[in-house]
């Protein structure tokens, strides 16, 4: 609802406050020290620390600022990271760190993500060999019962966001159940032609993400899958291409059901069955209510897409302080055909619950079942 409140980090104590007091410089010290950076980009690093924290929103110095000034710079420049939306600094900060480690070049740093170590240290984890593990006890089961367990893998995998984790290490990893479960809807949506995931974390979330699919097409429900990532590093821990080649390099390297699932993944993306898209808006700091038409059109050739995670939702419903009770197909009537959310819950935005859920939520937690990733929701709008 265009009246809601938008999502600030100017209240100490808040979330988003949180994230751009706390977050945000460990993310830039976890950076620099994972990489031999020379001085300058060291010295740009710490700039940017001092910025983060104490300064105000200066422009990035490149041809890039075009494009942001059109994304609400001219709007925001000169005032603090905290006093401007919460979605819009937080992407700024990121665009800025890609910028102080010399990723859009020139120079020896340029393509290098600053947060591969981070995505591959996870990929290659136990964690993730228990979990492909499991693939072969669940090949023995029905084919709607495998549906189902790997539409929960996806949306519980969420939880491995890097970026959550590095505010939240102790964070519990026994999930408290669904406040919104739309997955009936969801499944009567299948079969169709098309389906359209919109990817939101790297690592131990791509891979059940791909699984997902891979179930998909190779069981008939869907003939082609799209899958948007980002066009280039944008958060800790966001997808892109390069991510999704590790995904399926690290399933073909496996064992058993897994190994099976990565090749059919490989044959599929080769065929053409399963294509990789990475548009320029999957890293604006903007809400898809202003897509491009582009992008708009490429989204309207799916018969259902499925957008994954945090991000994704607080981009599909608005980065606003909604009343919880507001109705999912509310906020989501613009999107260009059916749409689904998986998403774990990490930050204020929350639309679609019932009273009776809210209220229990709130007399249980009071408002930390919002941002503390114990809680998910599918939501489902035909």
């Amino acid at each position: 609802m265009p009246d809601a409140p938008v999502i600030l980090a100017d209240e100490p104590g808040s979330f988003p406050h949180g994230v751009l007091s706390a977050r945000h410089p460990a993310l830039i010290r976890a950076v620099r020290d994972a990489f031999p950076y020379g001085p300058d980009r060291r010295r740009a690093l710490e700039t940017l620390l001092t910025s983060a924290t104490e300064g105000v929103i200066e422009p990035l110095g490149t041809e890039d600022d075009v494009r942001w000034e059109e994304w609400g710079a001219r709007e925001y420049l000169g005032r603090s990271w905290f006093e401007v939306p919460f979605l819009w600094s937080e992407s700024y900060f990121y665009r800025h760190l890609l910028q102080a480690v010399g990723y859009f070049g020139p120079g020896p740093w340029q393509g290098i993500d600053p947060f591969r170590p981070f995505k591959l240290a996870e990929l290659d984890s136990p964690a993730t060999d228990e979990e492909l593990a499991a693939l072969d006890r669940l090949a023995g089961e029905p084919a709607d019962a495998r549906a189902r367990a790997l539409l929960h893998g996806s949306l519980w995998g969420n939880r491995a966001d890097l970026g959550f984790h590095l505010s939240a290490p102790d964070a519990s990893t026994t999930a408290s159940g669904l406040v919104a479960d739309d997955s009936e809807v969801l499944w009567s949506l299948l079969p169709c032609d098309t389906v359209c995931l919109v990817a939101d974390n790297a690592g131990r979330e791509l891979i059940p993400d791909l699984l997902l699919l891979d179930h998909l097409l190779s069981q008939g429900r869907v003939r082609r899958a799209l899958l948007h990532v980002k066009a280039y590093p944008y958060y800790i821990s966001d997808a892109t291409t390069a991510d999704v080649v590790d995904a399926v390099r690290r399933l073909t390297a496996a064992q058993g059901e897994a190994a099976a699932a990565g090749e059919r993944l490989w044959t599929a993306l080769a065929e053409g069955r399963l294509e990789v898209r990475a548009h320029p808006f999957s890293c604006a700091p903007l809400p898809y209510a202003d897509m491009p038409d582009d992008l708009r059109a490429q989204f309207a050739e799916a018969d259902l897409t499925i957008l994954k995670g945090d991000l994704n939702y607080r981009r599909l419903v608005g980065d606003r302080l909604h009343p919880p009770t507001t109705p999912f197909a509310d906020t989501t009537a613009y999107f260009p055909g059916p749409v689904a959310a998986l998403r774990t819950l990490k930050s204020d935005v929350i639309v679609g619950l019932t009273a009776a859920t809210e209220a229990s939520l709130v007399a249980a937690e009071e408002q930390r079942w919002r941002t503390s990733g114990t809680h998910a929701l599918i939501q489902v709008r035909r």
